[in-house]
């Protein structure tokens, strides 16, 4: 339990549930953090998975029940809103229609009121093509992060996430418990319940997920007494990612009426532009196959220099990279190691940098520090790393030596700036 505010939020996970985990991984704690800041939250694992005790066999929707109200109980939660994810939907579909003093609202997420196809609701899942995808798809790759495929394709590549997922999957549940949950899971149908909870109700579903058909969530906003759909865009379940503040302000407004413009995120930092001068032509001369090659060596060096030296990775164009540092020194002596790498593979790199306080914008980062850095850069010569009057004092005591390059008009950046060059 977490989060302060007057409102009570209860979130139902679906299989993939190990609140520990989640905080380890930004942005499932980004969500979490989001529904905190207006909010008194209460998540927890179901019984026999995450960091429940284990169980013989999978949890009932009765017993899954039994589990919200001891938790809300035990928060000392009169009466808390409903926060369904996935296959915990129908369950809190169930939980609402039964408990209604206890439900102020019902959030249903990438959810569901029946689990398999029948002639009245064609667009689930056949039960033998799921049984068929558990048996070839998902027991056999199970722990290995297999499941961020249909989960979250639009993280499938990054291998962050997909070791999060291959966590978070072994530390769920064993093999053995999920056949027996899935088992559970095809028997589930709330569709004679839908129409019996009273309470406010938010769906929440992407047009394209590919896990669960937007169908499901459409019927689910036809035949609620008082609902919204809300259609995100995108292939993921998953909320977490593809504009996840977008899903956040609309439970955030849902629930209070009223949505916040997020505070941005904003750390200090020192901010690296290197890019290969003379880049075109250097590539005209070379020809197409031997500038890839020099790019990917080029790259290998940037990014080998960027682990020995502690930088972070925000984004590179090929031939140049923005890297951010918490620290000057390593941030000069990284781009230092950088120029003096690329020499033997034929090709000039300049620096520049700027320590400044900069907004966090997801993977990505803005601000003047970054315009003011790129625009120092922009006055490197080839082999030369070029650093603001602000690097240079605050690394003071170094024993790095600069020399005076003069001041200088930066494109876009007010005033006049004092730049100089780290003496190699």
């Amino acid at each position: 339990m977490f989060g302060e505010g007057d409102l009570d939020v209860v979130v139902v996970n679906g299989f993939i549930s190990h609140v520990e985990m989640t905080w380890e991984h930004e942005p499932a704690a980004r969500l979490l953090e989001g529904l905190g800041s207006f909010a008194r939250v209460m998540v927890f694992d179901r019984r026999g998975s995450g960091l429940s005790d284990p169980v013989a066999e999978a949890p009932t929707l009765e017993e899954r029940m039994d589990d919200v109200r001891a938790v809300m109980d035990a928060a000392g939660s009169e009466r808390a809103a409903l926060v369904g994810i996935s296959e915990g939907v129908p369950m809190s579909i169930l939980f609402a229609a039964t408990y209604p003093d206890r439900v102020q609202a019902l959030v249903c997420i990438g959810g569901m009121a029946r689990s398999t196809a029948t002639d009245d609701y064609p667009w689930a899942t056949p039960v033998d093509a799921l049984l068929e995808s558990g048996v070839e798809l998902v027991a056999p790759y199970w722990g290995q992060g297999a499941m961020v495929e249909v989960v979250a394709p639009s993280q499938a590549d990054d291998p962050a996430t997909r070791a999060f997922f291959a966590r978070m999957e072994r530390a769920t549940t064993s093999p053995g418990m999920l056949a027996s949950m899935v088992q559970m899971f095809l028997d589930i149908d709330v569709r004679d319940v839908v129409p019996s909870v009273h309470v406010p109700a938010l769906v929440i579903h992407r047009r394209h997920d590919r896990l669960v058909n937007v169908r499901n969530g459409r019927w689910l906003a036809e035949h609620l007494p008082d609902a919204r759909l809300v259609e995100l865009e995108g292939d993921d379940h998953s909320v977490l990612y593809e504009d996840p503040d977008l899903a956040l302000g609309e439970i955030q407004e849902f629930l209070t009426g009223a949505r916040s413009a997020p505070e941005p995120e904003r750390i200090l930092a020192t901010v690296l532009f290197t890019d290969i001068v003379d880049s075109t032509r250097t590539a005209a001369s070379l020809g197409d196959q031997r500038w890839r090659d020099v790019l990917e060596r080029h790259q290998l060096v940037v990014r080998d220099a960027l682990g020995q030296f502690h930088g972070r990775e925000v984004k590179s164009t090929g031939d140049g990279f923005l890297a951010t540092f918490d620290g000057p020194a390593r941030a000069i002596r990284c781009a230092r190691a950088i120029l003096d790498s690329s020499e033997p593979l034929g090709v000039r790199v300049r620096a520049g940098l700027h320590t400044g306080e900069c907004e966090v914008m997801g993977d990505d980062i803005g601000g003047i520090a970054v315009h003011i850095s790129a625009r120092v850069s922009a006055h490197a010569g080839p082999g030369e790393v070029l650093v603001s009057r602000t690097v240079k004092d605050l690394v003071a005591g170094s024993g790095i030596e600069f020399t005076d390059r003069g001041e200088h008009e930066l494109k876009g950046v007010p005033d006049t700036w004092q730049l100089l060059a780290v003496v190699e």
